[in-house]
């Protein structure tokens, strides 16, 4: 919540970049919007003792004047969207209307279409449209987004509209997202090639007709992948735990998965879903009877409690004479909680289990359920995690409409390790890292997947 003034002072100023947006939220609504993003969070966050209230009020306060007279829908958006991102926290963020999100680029600029990933920390071309992949070869490195640094570029004007819990997981965000504006919105970029040229380009949104892209996107099997590699070693894509198919999908494949000498489960993909969904799928590759994952925690909120609690926070030496007055305080300060238990699955499976070296791929995209299956997968001697540090949030959102057809989250639910230890914020961390490169891009390397196969292969002497 540092530099809340400077924060404030780029949500007053942000452009109302497209005059062709609507305007149709009556400034009342759009109070009311902001009141109740406010009042959720003061209710429901779970995190909401990591927060500094005094600034958090302060900038509800200011902005409220700020809603009011936002020109048009997008521009109410983008400034709700700031107010949330304060939290930084990947379940708790605001959701576009659909008319919103339907009129928004990020890779379009007419002639060019450009994708852009954080490799290194550095803001990399990985994919054009296939006419100019010589004029801008993949690889290249944006280095100026209108005449700054692209790194303060990301930080003043990108970063601060990203609701996430990780440091590394906003610099992602961020650098794919730092084009995403409404026609006619206009860049100057300068780029560097892999071989050391320099180029500056004018870009402005608009729709490319061009759909072939350099280099060709992989084709993928979707929500489930299975193949071989050498010395039996199978190789599973679990991509999400969001449609139960997968479970159906992985028992199919059950009858080869029982030749293999090693596994391979790749969740770098796997954004999350169901807990339960990659559980089921985990107690196969186990052989124990137990599996013990997330221990969470609610807020609890006692009224009562509130206003004693308000109390003895200004009159602490009276404390003494209320045996709950401590619990109290705590309710007053939003850090009450209600133990929800630890989520511990008992196996029932009567089908063949199989026990083999596993290495589990994870990364900056494995969120969520997908980090839920590494919590109950902790304790698994066989299993080996390889390559980055993985999302890093988790937890139960609350849902809720907004004026003009949008919606927005609040996370409920606080999970950590069953012995306590925090995950969220932090990710979970692989035994092994591994990060890419822009080496292995050029050289349509997987230093991951390469990894892994040579520390099962070893283990496999």
């Amino acid at each position: 919540m540092k530099n809340l003034c400077l924060l404030i002072a780029l949500l007053i100023t942000v452009a109302a970049r497209s005059q062709e947006m609507p305007n149709k939220i009556s400034p009342e609504d759009k109070v009311y919007g902001l009141s109740r993003l406010w009042q959720e969070v003061n209710y429901n966050f779970v995190y909401y003792d990591k927060i500094n209230k005094n600034s958090w009020d302060s900038a509800y306060k200011s902005l409220i004047g700020v809603v009011e007279k936002t020109t048009n829908d997008y521009e109410y958006y983008h400034v709700l969207k700031g107010f949330y991102g304060m939290l930084k926290d990947g379940h708790t963020d605001i959701n576009f209307p659909q008319f919103i999100n339907g009129a928004l680029y990020n890779t379009m600029f007419g002639k060019y279409k450009l994708f852009v990933t954080n490799i290194e920390n550095k803001a990399i071309i990985t994919q054009t449209n296939a006419s100019i992949k010589d004029e801008v070869p993949y690889g290249s490195e944006i280095i100026e987004v209108n005449g700054m640094p692209t790194k303060e570029y990301l930080r003043k004007f990108i970063a601060p509209y990203m609701s996430t819990s990780t440091e590394y997981i906003l610099q992602d965000w961020a650098t794919r997202w730092m084009f995403r504006g409404v026609k006619g919105d206009k860049y100057d970029i300068t780029v560097v090639t892999p071989n050391g040229v320099k180029k500056q380009l004018s870009l402005e949104h608009d729709k490319t007709a061009e759909k072939e892209v350099y280099p060709a996107t992989e084709s993928s099997n979707g929500l489930f992948e299975f193949k071989w590699y050498p010395d039996d070693i199978a190789y599973i894509a679990l991509n999400s735990f969001s449609d139960k198919k997968i479970d159906s999908l992985f028992i199919q494949k059950l009858p080869e998965i029982y030749k293999a000498r090693a596994i391979i489960i790749d969740l770098r993909n796997n954004g999350g879903g169901s807990t339960e969904i990659g559980t089921a799928i985990l107690e196969y590759i186990t052989a124990d009877k137990y599996l013990y994952g997330a221990k969470t925690v609610t807020r609890e909120h006692l009224p009562y409690y509130m206003a004693m609690g308000s109390y003895y926070s200004k009159n602490k030496d009276e404390m003494k004479e209320e045996p709950d007055a401590a619990d109290m305080v705590k309710c007053y300060n939003g850090s009450l909680y209600h133990d929800l238990g630890s989520n511990i699955d008992t196996v029932r499976l009567t089908e063949r289990r199989t026990v083999v070296p596993t290495a589990v791929l994870i990364g900056h995209n494995t969120a969520s359920a997908a980090e839920d299956f590494l919590i109950f997968a902790d304790n698994q001697k066989h299993i080996i995690k390889i390559g980055q540090n993985t999302c890093g949030s988790t937890g139960q959102p609350y849902s809720f409409p907004l004026p003009g057809g949008g919606s927005a989250r609040v996370c409920t639910k606080k999970d950590t390790y069953y012995d306590g230890r925090e995950f969220v914020g932090i990710g979970v961390k692989p035994d092994i890292e591994v990060t890419p490169t822009v080496s292995d891009l050029l050289q349509k390397k997987d230093g991951t997947l390469d990894k892994a196969l040579g520390v099962l292969k070893f283990k496999l002497k």
